[in-house]
């Protein structure tokens, strides 16, 4: 675009902050996903069900909720976020309202895992993308850390108030509430998303300059993302670094009271997520000044040190302590919590702005498998052995995998054709 283009356009109001703390609004309703441990924990012992039956809503709620992001995404870059929150925020709250009124595994997969994880699928896909559009690429890592933090934080007040309304109630009273209230919260911020018009340009951000032939491509179309080897690697890596966290994440209640002895699980939970929800912003924020790279091979080493310390963890010993338990649960979140700001950002620098919404939605499918998978392998395992740490120690060895990885994967080179340019 021209100076005297510039010059002609209108002055476009910032609303880059109030957008951001919409979206963080959005996600602190929707990270009622992560109270699934004290909800699974507060199923009434007539209702039968087993571990692996425990595990399943979760599970599908996270497979669910990631692979539509991929339609909810592209849906965001093409009639905008507001239209994509609202439907996400009506279908948890349906999704929670089915699981209120069943006592079955299947109404809990249907209810909290189909409907309530389509709906966060939306409501997730719409609040990053206009937040890290409103800010120069200098701050990408902490815009995105911003507005996702609220997703890791929800559970600061969600896993308390879920577990008062269940011993004030019951359980299916609580999830019929938790419905009502979050369809409300997320209608209502939805209304604040909106992306910055065509041609804006925030303060600090280089001039754009028209794309010559043989430039650096810079806004791949989803099937050219697909079509590189990055893509795929970044895949595995943020499935090994996701579902390591969500495996613990959705067990941690019962791993505390099976293996610490400690019937704080609620507690832990709060703790985890407040270590989430940080680690999302100070892992953006780090990433912005020593790299992608960098920051992803930290907090997958250290995160496989963290899950090999849980399976030492045993009743009577000094790491079953609750303060150390809780300090490990802090870190264990902050470290899976940094996937979750760091993938949206370097999808952002290897992928471009233009198709975000649906290229990051291709991308997220990779948390939905690995924490599908490795909360399936938790719950299965402990079925058969009564111990968690068979998959302590696989999740380890898939950490350092990715650890590994992220030492060869480099951006993208592909360039302007001129067909393209």
């Amino acid at each position: 675009m021209s100076d005297e283009q510039t010059a002609t356009l209108p002055e476009i109001k910032n609303h880059g902050w109030r957008v951001t703390f919409a979206a963080v609004g959005v996600n602190l309703a929707l990270g009622i996903l992560y109270t699934w441990s004290v909800i699974s924990k507060g199923v009434p012992p007539e209702w039968q069900w087993s571990e692996t039956d425990k595990s399943l809503p979760y599970m599908f709620a996270c497979l669910i909720f990631s692979l539509v992001m991929v339609p909810a995404g592209r849906m965001q870059d093409r009639i905008g976020p507001r239209v994509v929150a609202t439907i996400g925020g009506v279908l948890v709250g349906a999704g929670f309202l089915l699981a209120s009124v069943t006592t079955s595994p299947l109404g809990y997969i249907l209810g909290f895992g189909v409907l309530a994880g389509t709906g966060i699928g939306f409501g997730y896909a719409a609040a990053t993308p206009p937040a890290v559009k409103w800010f120069p690429p200098a701050k990408t890592g902490l815009i995105a850390g911003i507005v996702v933090s609220g997703f890791g934080l929800a559970s600061v007040y969600a896993a308390p108030l879920t577990k008062t309304l269940i011993d004030t109630w019951n359980i299916q009273t609580a999830v019929m509430v938790l419905g009502i209230t979050f369809l409300a919260i997320v209608t209502v911020l939805a209304q604040f998303l909106k992306a910055p018009p065509a041609g804006y340009l925030p303060a600090g951000a280089p001039a754009p300059k028209a794309a010559a032939i043989g430039d650096r491509k810079t806004d791949f179309a989803p099937r050219e993302m697909l079509g590189t080897a990055q893509f795929y690697l970044l895949w595995f890596m943020y499935a090994c670094g996701a579902g390591a966290g969500l495996m613990v994440i959705g067990k941690l209640a019962i791993i505390a009271k099976v293996q610490a002895g400690i019937d704080l699980g609620f507690l832990l939970v709060a703790v985890l997520a407040i270590g989430n929800g940080a680690g999302r912003i100070v892992a953006g924020t780090l990433s912005d000044k020593i790299g992608r790279k960098a920051t992803l091979f930290m907090c997958f080493v250290v995160q496989a040190v963290l899950v090999l310390v849980l399976s030492q963890t045993v009743e009577g010993g000094t790491l079953a302590q609750a303060p150390i338990l809780a300090l490990v649960s802090a870190l264990i979140g902050a470290n899976y919590g940094a996937n979750l700001s760091l993938f949206p950002s370097v999808t952002k620098d290897y992928y471009g702005l233009k198709n975000f919404g649906v290229n990051y939605g291709l991308v997220f499918t990779a948390w939905g498998v690995g924490g599908f998978m490795l909360a399936f392998l938790a719950g299965k395992l402990y079925d058969v052995y009564q111990t968690f740490n068979f998959a302590y120690y696989g999740a380890s060895v898939l950490l350092i995998l990715a650890a590994i990885v992220t030492v060869f994967v480099k951006a993208p080179h592909r360039t302007q054709t001129a067909t393209q340019a």
